[in-house]
């Protein structure tokens, strides 16, 4: 994907969520009226659309998201190919061998993040890495912490065909992340994508 501005406001877009031309504006280090502009040619095309809020205080403010087509210029890797393996799979062999496949991956995907953990003692340290390791894969993680609640969130999701026609895959991912941090931390789902949300965030809280 290029550089040029609307290009940046995508990109922005999808790692935020949602955001104000006025925020995309101070991002981008551009004129609010610019940012404004851009915003209305990427609406215009079907990348982009507007909801109003209001906080209770002043007026309400307008917050761009991306549409489903604005979501689908980040590509989804290999995503008709896998789709048509897993139905192959599921139709030929059985819902079983799926399970099975998904089993297999989520072995491999444990122990490839278990040894990238090693050595790790506080959860931020494992969140730092677990992020970074995300986002290498195409995740585009990050992690915050609002006071003793932590949230890793994922604003793309790669595999989000293979994901839709099998959530066997998302079952995997929340049991690794489950297994990796411990007991002692409480860890659910509360955006989806596939759900329609606009990115995957994960609540972690010490039990």
């Amino acid at each position: 994907m290029k550089k040029n501005p609307t290009d940046k406001i995508l990109m922005f877009l999808k790692m935020r969520g949602e955001a104000t031309s006025l925020i995309i504006a101070d991002e981008l280090a551009i004129t609010k009226e610019g940012a404004r502009k851009h915003l209305l040619s990427l609406s215009a095309e079907g990348l982009v659309k507007a909801t109003v809020k209001s906080s209770g205080v002043g007026r309400p403010s307008t917050f761009y998201f991306l549409t489903e087509n604005g979501m689908a210029r980040f590509p989804d890797t290999h995503a008709d190919v896998t789709v048509q393996l897993l139905r192959s799979v599921k139709n030929v062999l059985g819902e079983n061998a799926l399970n099975l496949l998904i089993s297999d991956r989520e072995s491999v995907v444990y122990e490839r993040y278990e040894k990238a953990l090693t050595g790790t003692k506080t959860l931020d340290q494992k969140l730092k890495i677990l992020s970074q390791k995300r986002s290498e894969e195409g995740y585009m993680a990050e992690w915050k912490k609002d006071n003793d609640t932590y949230f890793l969130i994922e604003n793309h999701c790669p595999i989000c065909a293979a994901a839709t026609e099998c959530q066997g895959f998302c079952r995997s991912e929340l049991n690794n992340f489950r297994e990796l941090l411990g007991p002692e931390y409480r860890i659910e789902r509360t955006e989806y994508i596939i759900d329609n949300g606009k990115r995957c965030t994960y609540k972690i809280e010490k039990v």
